[in-house]
């Protein structure tokens, strides 16, 4: 098959960027379309990928700053014909979805969140630091904006979504079905074997307001227990601001040294509400329970009495009463990495291989889709 993958945009890593080293290590000879590509800000392997990018790219300070060019996202990928294709795989959380196709394309669109500015404009300019301006700019483009979505969602042949909370999402913005395939995950590089359990609770996170760090950070000083924080991030300052002497900083963690970090905690933190979260499946892996917040994500990472605990509200005070009353003894290391393997890099690519095997015909009426799609959904279930 003649393959094309389509991903929003390259100028940062992170969780998205994972999904798309894995379709291009699946599909390494299919290009990679995108709306800017900023060399300097991503990692060195994508120099050696086959990256197209669009009219947008060639704006005055893109690169750096996207979110001021929002509204211009829709008319650059509304211009994109990919029609010389069999099968389009877009990795989508913005507009990248709403490229052109003939009826003899595929299009198959990994859902890692409906566009957020769209469908969820408050607590996006939240996550993002975005101000009053930017909420002034945005607000009355809105109408625009979600019908412009939704036509685009209605020619997506197929949705697969990352998580039970994005299948919602796309069934209440979109009105179409989708299979859940969980994001690749690397469950082999944490699994290192029998490490000495130290008394403290760890988060590894970007240091982000929505993230809600600070519910750890307060739940640790009103504990009086031992909390290190790796990462880095716009809200470090009022993080140390209201930290404790409990509370430690450790700032960016290698990739080398995070498996055993994390083997070492007496139970992993996850506070804030999101899509997916890959930290709380590597921490399984590493042998770890994880106390999350029992939202989003979480509820299909984290099974309460097997691979840890959910706190109920998003308050220090619920946070705090799991982790006091938390018996990390209680779980079985090999049960959670059994867990974890469940999201295993390994378990995506065969589910997206075959996915793509069963719905790779163009010529596959939407009835027929649904019924395989049915079939998926009934197979993941058993």
């Amino acid at each position: 098959m003649n393959i094309a993958i389509v991903h929003d945009w390259l100028n940062q890593n992170g969780g998205a960027e994972d999904v798309l080293d894995e379709l291009n290590a699946m599909f390494p000879s299919a290009p990679t379309y995108t709306s800017i590509y900023a060399p300097d800000m991503m990692p060195a392997h994508y120099r050696e990928c086959d990256i197209r990018t669009l009219w947008i790219d060639k704006l005055p300070g893109i690169h750096r700053h996207h979110q001021p060019y929002l509204p211009f996202y829709p008319m650059a990928w509304g211009g994109l014909d990919l029609s010389e294709y069999d099968v389009v795989l877009s990795n989508k959380s913005g507009f990248c979805h709403g490229f052109q196709k003939g009826e003899n394309t595929r299009h198959i669109c990994y859902c890692l969140a409906p566009t957020r500015y769209v469908w969820q404009l408050d607590a996006y300019l939240q996550r993002e630091g975005m101000g009053r301006l930017a909420n002034m700019a945005l607000r009355p483009m809105m109408g625009w904006l979600k019908r412009w979505d939704y036509a685009a969602a209605q020619r997506v042949d197929d949705f697969i979504a990352i998580s039970t909370e994005i299948q919602e999402r796309i069934r209440h913005y979109y009105d179409r079905d989708s299979v859940i395939i969980y994001p690749p995950v690397d469950t082999e590089r944490f699994n290192v074997g029998e490490v000495e359990v130290g008394d403290y609770f760890l988060v590894v996170s970007r240091l982000i307001p929505y993230k809600r760090i600070d519910l750890a950070v307060q739940a640790a000083n009103r504990l009086n227990v031992p909390l290190k924080i790796g990462g880095t991030g716009r809200d470090l300052e009022r993080l140390r601001a209201m930290a404790g002497p409990t509370v430690e900083f450790l700032g960016y963690v290698a990739d080398d040294d995070l498996p055993r970090l994390m083997a070492g905690c007496r139970a992993f933190l996850f506070p804030g509400l999101e899509d997916f979260g890959i930290t709380p499946v590597q921490a399984q892996a590493a042998g770890r329970p994880v106390i999350a917040y029992g939202g989003g994500g979480a509820l299909d990472t984290v099974v309460p009495g097997v691979t840890g605990e959910h706190f109920n509200d998003l308050t220090v005070d619920s946070l705090a009463d799991v982790m006091a009353g938390f018996d990390a003894g209680s779980y079985a290391p090999d049960a959670l990495r059994a867990h974890a393997a469940r999201f295993d890099r390994a378990i995506f690519i065969e589910q997206l291989r075959e996915f793509i095997a069963a719905n790779s015909s163009p010529r596959i009426h939407r009835a027929d889709s649904a019924r395989i799609n049915g079939q998926h959904r009934r197979n993941q279930a058993d």
